[in-house]
C-alpha cells in the first residue's frame, strides 16, 4: 500500500517542462500530477560522492523542484571512479559546484541550494528544516546519526543506503510516518551507540559502477514517497550483493517491536555498521549470528590450542606477508566452497581490516563451524 504523497502538487507546469519529462506522464500511477509533486518538492541530499551523484542526477533530471545537496568536501582525482557527478576538470573545487552544473545542465527548473559546510549535531536541523525528506549518502556514522537525530526532530523521512566494497543496503527510515505504519529508526539497524566506525572507502574499496545502482535506488525510494506512489522500502532493508548478482530484502521492524537479544561480550552483530549480508535488526529473520572478535594475543592463543588461522586476502596483500601458519585463501575463493576446510576445527578467520573476514566467518558459521574474527584485521595490529 502505498503512503501519502509527501507534497502537494504545484498549480501548472511549464510548457518546456512538460516535454521534458513527458516519459513521466506517461506512466501509470505517476502521471502529471506525480510530475507536478516532484516540482513541488524539496529534497535535501547529505553528501556529493559516491552516492550522492546519481542521487543528484537523477533527481534533477527527474524534475524534483528544489535540491539542498550539503558537502565539504572537494573533488580528488581518485573520487572521479564512482563520483559521477564531478569532471577531470573539476578537481580541486567545491564538490557542491558539480550539483550545480550538471542539474542545470539536466533541468534548468530545478534549484539547487548548496551547503559548503560539514553537516553535525549542531547544524543538522538547521540544514535540514524546509526539506520534504532527507536522503542520506554519508559515509560515516557519526554524520548519519547527525542525520537521524535532525530529521526525527523534524519528522523527515530519511532514505537511506550504504556501500561498501561489492555490497550496499537501502532503505527508509521515518520516525513519524503516516497513522498505521511503524516507526523505524536509524538506531533500529546500526546502533549508534554500539556500532562502530566502519573502515573507509580508501581502506578496502568499494566498486564504481555499483554506487550507480544504489544511487539510482535511493532516487527511486524519494520519488515514491514524494508522489505516494509503490511500496517504499520503509520497514525492508533491501541487500545487495554485487559479486553474486542478488537483491534481497529483509523486514525490520523499530526497536518497540522487536524482542532484545542476549548480549554477549567481546562479539558484534554480523550486520556491521557498513554493507553485510544481513542487517541485525531484522524482523521475522533469524538472529544474526554473533561473530566473536579475537585480539591477536587471543588468535595466536586460538591457535596454539588447534584453531586454524583462515587469511582471506586477495595474492597481493599477503605478498608482503602472513601470520605464520595461516592458510591463504582469497575471499571470493573461499565463499565458493566454504567446506574445504573442513568442519571440525575453529576458524579464526584475518584480513587487512576485518570486513572480509566477517563475511567468511558467517560462511562457516552457516556451516556449524566455531569461527571468529581478528578484530580490525592485521592493520589493527600493525598499527598497534
Amino acid at each position: 500500500m502505498p503512503l501519502p504523497p509527501l507534497v502537494d502538487p504545484v498549480a501548472t507546469l511549464s510548457d518546456a517542462e512538460l516535454r521534458r519529462t513527458a516519459r513521466h506522464a506517461s506512466l501509470s500511477g505517476l502521471g502529471e500530477v506525480g510530475q507536478r509533486r516532484l516540482a513541488a518538492a524539496h529534497v535535501a541530499i547529505v553528501g556529493a560522492g559516491g552516492l550522492g551523484s546519481p542521487v543528484v542526477l537523477a533527481l534533477a533530471a527527474a524534475g524534483v523542484g528544489t535540491l539542498t545537496v550539503i558537502d565539504d568536501d572537494v573533488v580528488e582525482a581518485a573520487n572521479l571512479q564512482r563520483q559521477v557527478l564531478h569532471r577531470h576538470a573539476d578537481i580541486g573545487a567545491d564538490k557542491v559546484d558539480s550539483a550545480v552544473r550538471a542539474s542545470a545542465d539536466l533541468s534548468p527548473e530545478t534549484r539547487v541550494v548548496t551547503v559548503r559546510e560539514r553537516l553535525d549535531a549542531a547544524s543538522a536541523a538547521r540544514i535540514l528544516t524546509g526539506a520534504d525528506l532527507v536522503v542520506d549518502t554519508s559515509d560515516t556514522l557519526a554524520t548519519r546519526a547527525d542525520v537521524a537525530a535532525a530529521a526525527e526532530e523534524l519528522g523527515l523521512p530519511v532514505v537511506w543506503g550504504v556501500v561498501q566494497e561489492f555490497h550496499a543496503q537501502v532503505t527508509v527510515f521515518w520516525s513519524a510516518p503516516p497513522t498505521g505504519h511503524a516507526p523505524v529508526r536509524l538506531a533500529d539497524l546500526h546502533d549508534p551507540a554500539t556500532a562502530g566506525e566502519p573502515p573507509s572507502c580508501a581502506a578496502v574499496g568499494v566498486l564504481g559502477a555499483l554506487c550507480l545502482q544504489v544511487g539510482g535506488l535511493l532516487a527511486v525510494e524519494a520519488i515514491k514517497l514524494i508522489a505516494g506512489i509503490g511500496e517504499s522500502l520503509l520497514g525492508r532493508v533491501l541487500v545487495i550483493d554485487a559479486l553474486r548478482g542478488t537483491q534481497r530484502e529483509v523486514p525490520l521492524r523499530g526497536a518497540a517491536d522487536a524482542v532484545p537479544a542476549a548480549p554477549a561480550p567481546h562479539a558484534v552483530t554480523a550486520a556491521p555498521t557498513s554493507p553485510p549480508s544481513a542487517p541485525p535488526a531484522a524482523a521475522s529473520a533469524p538472529r544474526p549470528t554473533l561473530i566473536a572478535e579475537l585480539t591477536v594475543a587471543q588468535m595466536l592463543e586460538a591457535q596454539e590450542a588447534g584453531a586454524t588461522l583462515l587469511d582471506v586476502r586477495e595474492p597481493w596483500e599477503t605478498q608482503s606477508g602472513i601470520v605464520a601458519g595461516s592458510v591463504v585463501v582469497p575471499l571470493q575463493e573461499f565463499l565458493a566452497d566454504p567446506g574445504q576446510l573442513g568442519d571440525d576445527e575453529p576458524v579464526v578467520v584475518i584480513c587487512a581490516h576485518g570486513v572480509r573476514a566477517r563475511h567468511a566467518a558467517m560462511a562457516l558459521r552457516a556451516r556449524g563451524v566455531d569461527a571468529s574474527i581478528l578484530a580490525g584485521g592485521l592493520a589493527a595490529w600493525t598499527q598497534g
